[in-house]
């Protein structure tokens, strides 16, 4: 296992390979800094002893221990411990923690390259696990890159006007294969080790070429990261945790990049490239129903905190809009809880969450995201967005004025009143407030795919056949 210092050291000696704002940057930037930090988390918190059951695992490979984002389940307990480990530290950065990227491409990898294997007689799962005992002993950060810019979406990988619309290889040698394309919404790329990329739709046996998984450093040559940060608003005087943290997303382009045939666990088995985009979403909206969840904390614990200060606490209007909160954070966590109870193992030993419950909890998540940030926009007021800055609550010239009318209810103090009103409006008001609102509706998949995934998976016809049966239909 890694320390943060350890991880934040590897990076200062990775290429520069990152574009942010019209410059070539190296990824001890400042404004990649709050990203980093986020990640840091993931090893700071791991090496207390006091969270070592929930954040750190065995490994099945070694038996040693390490960081559970490095870990294949195993069991059902395993993965309600990733929803759990997911909560928590989301709750302590104030939003998405981000590294879950890569352990749900390893987990969805580790099935599938052992199905191909079975079906296809290839080596792919002996190669993904030599790759992973690496990945484990070095305690690697990765992200997952699947969505492929996808040109025309009415028109499959092979009928594309220019064929690089979406990833493909161009090129098979004795030594590995030559990629070129490029992956687009690649949260946490630009400070992860590893990138690994996975297929984002069914393929047909035309899409052969297209039909690719492996991984690869994230400054190998000829890849190149063209960055946008989504960062909170940064604070001079009243210094936060929230600000502490931040993101950044890639459009990743490989040009005529080379990869070693031991990180390559797929190329032209069409037939898999379908199961693996699916299960990789699968695991990935499973971790979301642990992360969506903490999120919603934050904006109930701001909504909660807002209506004291102003207060309103006792409003029957605040009670119901708490009640619906707190609905929508449990509803999902129950789903992911329901998904770990209901998983199946596959032949790799590797344990999958209940598609239908996992899909069931993203969904509602997804289409709530906008209705939980109404209600802490009803409860706060206009203030968040009308807030002056730091510099006028620090003036000596009138800074005793704004300390007295920035008073709501007596006994908190005007800082602390400041203070509240301050993270709302980076809740509500910033621009990261809304990367991270349409993130939430998007990332892991768009509800629709949630409702395709769900009704894909449903037994329609078991209900229908009940239907029958109460209502006398014999034939």
């Amino acid at each position: 296992m890694r320390t943060a210092e350890e991880y934040v050291a590897k990076l200062k000696t990775m290429r520069p390979n990152i574009y942010l704002n019209g410059e070539v940057v190296s990824r001890d930037d400042p404004r990649l800094r709050y990203g980093v930090n986020t990640i840091s988390e993931t090893f700071n918190w791991a090496m207390d002893p006091a969270n070592e059951e929930l954040l750190t695992a065995k490994s099945h490979l070694t038996g040693e221990k390490i960081n559970r984002y490095c870990h294949i389940h195993q069991s059902s307990e395993d993965l309600l411990k990733k929803q759990e480990m997911t909560r928590f530290y989301c709750q302590r950065v104030g939003g998405c923690i981000q590294r879950c990227m890569g352990i749900d491409a390893l987990n969805a990898l580790s099935v599938v390259t052992k199905n191909i294997d079975l079906e296809m007689g290839t080596q792919y799962n002996e190669r993904f696990l030599a790759y992973l005992k690496k990945y484990q002993e070095e305690d690697l950060v990765a992200n997952c890159a699947q969505t492929d810019v996808k040109g025309d979406r009415s028109l499959r990988p092979h009928q594309q006007s220019d064929p690089d619309l979406y990833l493909r290889v161009v090129k098979k040698t004795d030594e590995g294969i030559i990629v070129r394309g490029c992956k687009a919404h690649n949260t946490i790329a630009p400070y992860a080790d590893e990138i690994i990329v996975v297929p984002t739709r069914m393929m047909t046996e035309k899409d052969a070429d297209w039909a690719v998984a492996f991984a690869i450093q994230a400054d190998a040559p000829g890849v190149s990261q063209v960055v946008r940060v989504s960062n909170p608003r940064p604070r001079e005087e009243l210094l936060a945790p929230f600000n502490n943290y931040g993101s950044a997303d890639s459009l990743t382009v490989f040009d005529d990049v080379f990869v070693p045939w031991e990180r390559v666990f797929m190329c032209g088995e069409y037939k898999f490239a379908g199961q693996l985009a699916s299960l990789f979403a699968t695991y990935h909206r499973h971790s979301y129903t642990g992360c969506k969840p903490a999120t919603t904390d934050v904006l109930m614990g701001a909504t909660a905190l807002v209506a004291e200060y102003n207060g309103v606490e006792k409003s029957s209007q605040v009670r119901e809009e708490l009640a619906d909160l707190v609905t929508m954070a449990e509803l999902v966590f129950a789903a992911g809880i329901a998904a770990s109870v209901k998983s199946t193992k596959a032949p790799s030993g590797t344990q999958i969450p209940d598609i239908v419950y996992t899909n069931v909890g993203r969904y509602h998540a997804g289409i709530n995201v906008y209705r939980e940030h109404e209600i802490l926009a009803e409860i706060a007021g206009g203030l968040p967005a009308t807030l002056p800055s730091e510099k006028e609550f620090s003036n000596p010239e009138i800074s005793q004025l704004m300390d007295k009318y920035i008073m709501r209810k007596d006994g908190i103090s005007a800082e602390a009143q400041q203070r509240c009103f301050r993270m709302i409006s980076d809740l509500l008001c910033s621009s990261h407030a809304g990367v991270v609102q349409v993130a939430g509706v998007h990332g892991g998949g768009s509800p629709i795919m949630e409702r395709i995934a769900i009704t894909g998976q449903y037994d329609m016809k078991a209900k229908k056949n009940l239907a029958k049966y109460l209502a006398g239909i014999k034939e």
